[in-house]
């Protein structure tokens, strides 16, 4: 039986572009819980985070995991932060290949950009506001079943590594 793939990582580390990419080779659905959220909420998450603040935002994420989770066999790229609430990884591997996406913090704070976009990098240094979001969601992200290193790769490579993981693994 086919389950889901979730894809976890810092901002920038690649969920998204990955996430579509895997999901076109495996013919599945690919669902983006932060577009989810910005769609129903009418906003964007810097909005939500300064509107309703980042607990009300990780409540949202969650319902819309747990819907994801629910449905049929897709590739999920939740936020960088869901996967370091307490029990959402653990809630999640019965229904899902949980694959850790790992990027340097100079690296995925380069990518994470346009400034402004990610409530939680901005102000004057994201990089180092990018280390200390490593330095408290590296021991989460370990919970994954795989991690895939993204550094120095295109991300069709990175796909490529994650569907076979797929493939292998979650029944794809």
């Amino acid at each position: 039986m086919k389950r889901h793939v979730v894809l976890i990582g810092l901002p920038g580390s690649g969920k998204t572009t990955v996430g579509r990419l895997v999901a076109e080779q495996l013919h599945a659905e690919f669902v983006d819980i932060d577009a989810i959220i910005e769609r129903r909420e009418g906003r964007p998450i810097g909005l939500i985070f300064a509107e309703k603040g980042e607990a009300a935002f990780r409540d949202m994420e969650r319902k819309e995991m747990e819907a994801a989770l629910a449905g049929e066999a897709a590739v999920i790229a939740p936020g960088g932060g869901w996967a370091a609430q307490p029990g959402a990884i653990e809630g999640a591997k019965p229904h899902a290949l949980v694959v850790y996406l790992s990027a340097r913090p100079e690296n995925a704070a380069q990518r994470a950009a346009p400034e402004g976009t990610r409530p939680l990098l901005s102000g004057d240094d994201p990089v180092a506001r990018m280390r200390l979001l490593q330095k408290e969601r590296e021991p989460f992200y370990r919970g994954a079943h795989a991690q895939v290193d993204t550094e120095r790769k295109a991300p069709p490579q990175i796909a490529t590594e994650v569907v076979r993981l797929a493939q292998s693994s979650a029944g794809w």
